[in-house]
């Protein structure tokens, strides 16, 4: 490679052809163009007789110059000129492409595969082959992390087609590929690192040295990645602790939290000061907002570590707090009620009352501090409120040790049981560890909490099975059983400090957590419960499907798990009961990657592979050498103007055409692309309009725009929305929010979609889009997301792989779309009987709005009409019939995608029906 400052020759070898340029000038001066062929009519002689024409006996200058600048244009191009190219490969053997692609490379994870190609690049312009090694810990269907030699064509796929993984890397395996390897020269290694540091990263850049040169690039320091570590409840919200690997300057972070439509429910800013590796994102928000929240994300940044999921661990629960009041309101502080207030209100909604008031609520739990015995009517009401799922919890005190009522877990003896004091043999009892069985396993107990007193239970067959936590003598502390959906836990001691110190210890507070837990029917902390993945992070942070080496977690094994090709990020468990695996957990700090030893270069991600001129060079002498022809053409009289060229009146004045035509292009077409995405944000916004998706089809799309066009003009006949002209919407290019609904007709044929394309497509369906996908197939073959279908679904399922898409279930009868403006029973288009699936919805959802409606019912077909508004395809086998069908289903997806489900709120129907009255 020959460097001339910015501009460099991948093959200058060939400049050297551009000696033969005087001579070819010389060969051109001296050869005539061909000579004129002229027509001679014998029947008209005379009347064709014309002055005869010289041929000249030198070609002109100017059409020399042209040919030269030809000649000169293939040699440039042939030399393969690149402006700003990145520098040349060290050493003489391979490039070793070292590759961090853990969760960290996600947020720039299209720089670094830009930086692998231009590195590529440059081995393939010095002719040598390349290595990659991945040092993200692989899946045993994975094979090794170190590839064999690869030509550079097949390196670029090998690059291209890889993606960060949603866990840690790891250096040490990476180490042991490298341990065998001998190369034939030395490589040229570029380690496209994370940023971060662990015990084995000084031995992998020391084992890159030994193989030759060594070039580490590394992120700007306020493009690296951030994890959010777990938050912390708080009195009124959360808060969050953010984490950086670098001290940087001030940084900014906006911090999201999303609820499971996708739904923002708050938003707020963390800000790293100056040289700061942590910081906190605090949300104000009231506790029903915070119980629907389901993830947390870094606004912005995509990867793992930019988001965490919330599970039912971290809702506010609501908690009623009843208290006896008798002869404790002079010394509210010392009261049982306070100490439960203070130590549930970070994490629960409290509500206080008395028994009677606090039933009436909805509310997860009830705690009764003290209260002996319950009335009838109270304790046959929280018996069916225990039956129901609820939890309630007693804790003993001098009135429960006179006498309780009947509902308690266990019989209780008669007063109560001093341990320790001046007049007593015993002294203050221990907490015995918890059993595995014990809702609290798994908790550590403080060494100094001591029990001074307790109510003590009456021996029983079934005491063993009921006692959840022991004191050192073997005697029950917390007993409890199940009834119904619910529990009853009951507390031998107090809530407040009369009776032992536990109530102000930590623990305490674990062990109500747990309790609040089992509400609601969750399983809480059961060491026992297997948790099979249900969904899963991927390396950009978007939840999917789980990959098929995933294995089942169990309760006791979810608090040691962690991130790996088998447990990977996501939610575990079935149904209702899940429990989310976090990248985070277990990581207390990011250590930012070291000084690096003598000799290693270091870079930035921002690797410019350079222009490369020479297709645009070869493509001007290819156009030149067409005009060299016409210009030919035109010299033997066989193009108009022929004369005025022979006479050389032209020549400049033509090439001066050619250059001003072609700036002239380049210009138009870099603005017209400047400018295409204003004119289509303008026309998007000028009117509402119901858009479709390009599929490449030609004809599948000029039915989706005929379609669209049919029933718009039903829209504007029937209803209130009056849209404007369909638009034609490129997933790839265009900006899909200003569409509140698409119609995306599926092509057995259609491309596969890029990450960019997905990344919007799912922050589209977050941010309240409505996709209907039609697959156009008949009943037979209508879209089935277990896996049936024609090669249309098949094609749907393809595309939908890489989006966050939820579970899906057939329209139920009661649905929405079925009553959003007509009453319909089944949904016909062209065919008729398909079956249509919308987002499975559960009770906390009930306000929203499928994002997702697939059929194959070719609506579409149904609504085309041709530009004289008659309709252009026929239907079966319902004919007109069916159509009018097709459209009011049409009428009803576009209501039902801009009003939401208002026909379901019950809230309006007395003021209705009293409406209907008068």
């Amino acid at each position: 490679m020959l460097n001339l400052g910015a501009l460099a020759f991948a093959s200058p070898w060939v400049l050297t052809a551009l000696a033969a340029l005087p001579v070819l000038w010389w060969l051109l001066r001296i050869t005539p163009p061909a000579p004129l062929v002229a027509v001679f009519p014998p029947l008209r002689l005379l009347l064709a007789l014309r002055p005869p024409e010289e041929t000249p006996a030198r070609t002109p200058w100017w059409l020399i110059a042209l040919r030269l600048l030809i000649a000169a244009l293939i040699i440039f191009g042939l030399a393969h000129p690149l402006w700003n190219a990145a520098g040349r490969l060290v050493g003489t053997g391979p490039l070793l492409l070292v590759v961090d692609d853990g969760w960290a490379a996600g947020p720039r994870w299209s720089r670094r595969t830009e930086a692998m190609v231009a590195l590529i690049d440059q081995a393939d312009r010095a002719g040598r082959p390349v290595r990659i090694l991945t040092t993200a810990r692989r899946e045993a269907t994975d094979g090794s992390m170190l590839s064999g030699l690869l030509r550079p064509a097949a390196a670029r796929q090998v690059v291209k087609a890889m993606r960060p993984r949603p866990w840690s890397t790891d250096h040490e395996s990476a180490i042991k590929a490298l341990a065998e390897l001998t190369l034939a020269g030395s490589a040229h290694a570029a380690f496209l690192s994370n940023g971060l540091w662990d015990e084995f990263s000084g031995r992998l850049v020391a084992r890159l040295q030994a193989l030759g040169g060594v070039t580490v690039y590394l992120d700007a320091p306020g493009a690296r990645a951030h994890l959010v570590r777990p938050p912390q409840a708080s009195a009124d919200g959360l808060e969050v602790p953010l984490l950086r690997a670098i001290a940087a300057p001030e940084t900014k972070l906006a911090v999201r939290l999303i609820d499971e439509d996708g739904r923002l429910l708050n938003r707020t800013e963390a800000i790293f000061a100056p040289g700061q590796g942590e910081t906190v994102a605090r949300f104000r928000l009231p506790a029903d907002l915070r119980n629907r929240a389901t993830r947390v994300e870094v606004e912005g940044e995509s990867g793992p570590g930019a988001v965490f999921l919330i599970d039912d661990r971290w809702r506010r629960r609501p908690v009623g707090i009843a208290a006896a009041g008798t002869g404790e309101g002079t010394q509210p502080l010392l009261s049982g009620d306070y100490y439960l207030r203070r130590a549930l209100a970070p994490f629960s909604q409290i509500e206080t009352g008395t028994v009677t008031e606090l039933i009436a609520r909805k509310l997860a739990v009830i705690t009764l501090a003290d209260i002996g015995k319950l009335s009838d009517n109270e304790s046959k009401r929280l018996g069916t409120w225990i039956d129901q799922g609820g939890v309630l919890v007693r804790f003993a005190g001098a009135r429960l040790a006179q006498g309780a009522d009947k509902l308690i877990p266990v019989r209780l003896r008669g007063g109560g049981r001093a341990l320790g004091g001046t007049m007593s043999w015993t002294k203050p009892a221990r907490i015995m560890p918890f059993d595995e069985t014990s809702p609290f396993a798994g908790l550590r107990i403080p060494p100094d909490v001591r029990i001074r007193r307790q109510v003590l239970a009456e021996p029983t067959l079934d005491l063993n099975d009921k006692t959840w936590v022991r004191l050192s003598d073997g005697t029950p502390l917390v007993t409890g059983e199940r009834r119904g959906d619910g529990w009853l836990v009951m507390f031998h001691i107090t809530s407040n400090t009369d009776w032992s110190n536990l109530p102000i210890s930590g623990l305490f507070i674990e062990m109500l957590q747990r309790l609040i837990a089992l509400s609601q029917g969750t399983s809480g902390e059961d060491a026992r419960a297997v948790y099979p993945p249900l969904q899963a992070l991927d390396g950009f942070g978007v939840l999917g499907r789980p990959p098929s080496a995933a294995i089942p977690i169990t309760g006791q094994d979810f608090a040691t798990a962690r991130p790996a090709p088998t447990t990977p990020p996501g939610y575990y468990g079935r149904g209702e009961t899940r429990r989310a695996l976090n990248l985070s957990s277990g990581v207390e700090r990011l250590t930012p990657l070291g000084d690096l030893p003598t000799g290693i270069a270091q870079a930035a991600y921002d690797l410019d592979a350079g222009f490369d001129a020479k297709p645009f060079l070869l493509l001007a002498a290819v156009l030149l050498l067409i005009a060299d022809i016409v210009i030919g053409y035109a010299l033997r009289g066989l193009l108009p103007g022929a004369r005025a060229l022979q006479r050389g009146a032209a020549p400049a004045a033509l090439l001066a055409l050619l250059i001003a035509t072609g700036s002239l292009a380049l210009g138009s077409e870099a603005h017209a692309q400047v400018s295409a995405e204003d004119r289509f944000a303008l026309q998007a916004t000028s009117q509402t309009r119901l858009a479709y998706v390009a599929t490449g089809d030609a004809r599948l799309d000029r039915v989706s725009e005929a379609g669209l066009t049919g029933l718009s003009e039903i829209l504007r006949r029937r209803t209130a929305v009056e849209p404007g002209a369909p638009m034609r919407v490129n997933i790839e290019r265009d900006d899909l929010a200003f569409f509140p609904l698409l119609y995306w007709p599926v092509s057995p044929t259609q491309r596969r979609l890029s990450h960019g394309a997905v990344e919007k497509l799912n922050a589209y369906l977050r941010g309240g889009g409505t996709i209907l996908f039609d697959t156009g197939e008949q009943a037979k073959l209508s879209f089935n997301p277990f896996g049936t279908g024609g090669a249309a679904s098949a094609r749907l399922r393809d595309l939908l792989s890489g989006l966050d898409i939820p579970p899906l279930m057939p329209v139920p009868k009661d649905h929405v779309l079925t009553k959003s403006f007509y009453l319909l029973n089944d949904f016909p288009g062209r065919w008729v009987g398909g079956t249509v699936w919308v987002e499975r919805r559960g009770g906390q959802h009930n306000d929203g709005v499928s994002s997702i409606i697939i059929g194959g019912n070719d609506w579409a077909g149904a609504w085309a009409v041709d530009k004289s508004g008659a309709t252009m395809l026929p239907v079966a086998p319902g004919g007109e019939r069916q159509r009018e069908r097709a459209y009011r289903f049409g009428v009803n997806w576009v209501m039902y995608a801009l009003t939401g489900n208002y026909k379901t709120d019950q809230v309006h129907l007395p003021a209705i029906i009293e409406r209907l009255g008068q």
